[in-house]
């Protein structure tokens, strides 16, 4: 149930370039500073590293487009 509320939670982060709604915003609108942030970055990462494979897997990409399609979405959600 966590996983899909996560999966569900990081669909919304295709949009996240236009609302702006990404690991990084997050952690500046809670003021996040040093080892927390850090840490809540980090997770941030996991977690949408965790979804964006799944997403990969259900659109049944494999190998390079895999590759691209994974880097793109975890760029996108964390806000790099």
């Amino acid at each position: 149930m966590k996983t899909l509320a996560i999966a569900l939670t990081l669909l919304s982060f295709s949009a996240a370039a236009a609302s702006a709604d990404t690991c990084v915003a997050n952690a500046d609108a809670q003021k996040l500073a040093g080892a927390a942030r850090t840490s809540f970055l980090t997770k941030c990462q996991k977690d949408a590293t965790a979804a964006c494979n799944t997403q990969a897997t259900d659109k049944k990409l494999r190998g390079a487009a895999q590759t691209s399609f994974t880097t793109k979405c975890v760029k996108d959600a964390v806000g790099q």
